[in-house]
């Protein structure tokens, strides 16, 4: 009796010891073991890669445990050409040993992108298209022109340039814009001997207007013609400018 008391006393005192071991061991593996095998607990903070060049990236990634890889590329005027632009983590950002940061480079040179239609624009709206094109606008040139802010033209580096030709992207394009004063003088066309309709096409194409109209005789059911114009043709006249005109019927003898 008393040897099965012990028997039974020693099993359930190896049975304690083997728990004990067993519970100690499964703490030491989750708290000891694994944390220093995973690195648990430690971090190492995201660098700042802007502006980096592509020659320093792996020595500067290496001395801090960290390593890269090219994701994209893109093209950014604030940067030198092989640097670096974007990065992913971003920098400050915490992660382990060994991690992948991956990178963007900047481009030797810009891509090409097509000269947007800017001609018969406004001015303010050209230079929102510029910029929706990543295009910048240079120097504005004015010219004779009856509409104020227009632009006729465009040219680059001094050469005229059409849409859709393909410039490098951040190219800056020099806008022919309309100074809304027209020519600065020309001469009257002579209308005197034309008939009225004839008369009003020329005035209204030469970028005139119609002044006064002076009856000269019952004109009603006969062709009317001009006898006599002020300002006088070849006189200098500017843009918007008035012609008074006198008509008679075609019978009257033009002076």
């Amino acid at each position: 009796m008393k040897v099965q008391q012990k028997s039974l006393k020693d099993f359930l005192i190896h049975l304690v010891i083997v728990a004990i071991l067993l519970l100690g061991g499964t703490l030491a593996f989750f708290y000891m073991y694994l944390p220093s095998y995973t690195n648990q607990g430690e971090s190492i903070t995201v660098p700042n890669l802007d502006g980096i060049s592509m020659d320093e990236i792996d020595d500067f990634l290496t001395k801090r445990n960290l390593r890269y890889e090219v994701n994209d590329s893109t093209f950014s005027e604030d940067y030198p050409p092989l640097t670096i632009v974007k990065q992913y983590p971003k920098p400050g950002s915490k992660v382990k040993e060994n991690r992948k940061i991956f990178i963007s480079i900047n481009r030797v040179s810009p891509p090409t992108v097509p000269v947007p239609d800017l001609v018969d624009r406004s001015l303010l709206n050209a230079e929102a298209v510029l910029k929706s094109n990543e295009l910048k606008r240079g120097e504005i040139i004015y010219q004779p022109s009856q509409f104020h802010n227009l632009v006729l033209d465009m040219q680059m580096n001094g050469e005229k340039i059409e849409k859709e030709d393909r410039i490098p992207k951040g190219s800056v394009i020099d806008l022919i814009v309309g100074n809304g004063s027209g020519t600065s003088m020309f001469k009257a066309p002579n209308i005197v001997g034309s008939e009225l309709e004839d008369a009003t096409f020329v005035i209204l194409g030469s970028n005139l207007k119609i002044g006064l109209i002076a009856l000269e005789g019952d004109t009603t059911g006969m062709k009317a013609i001009v006898t006599k114009q002020e300002p006088f043709a070849g006189s200098q006249v500017n843009v918007g400018d008035e012609i008074d005109i006198w008509i008679s019927p075609a019978e009257t003898t033009v002076e």
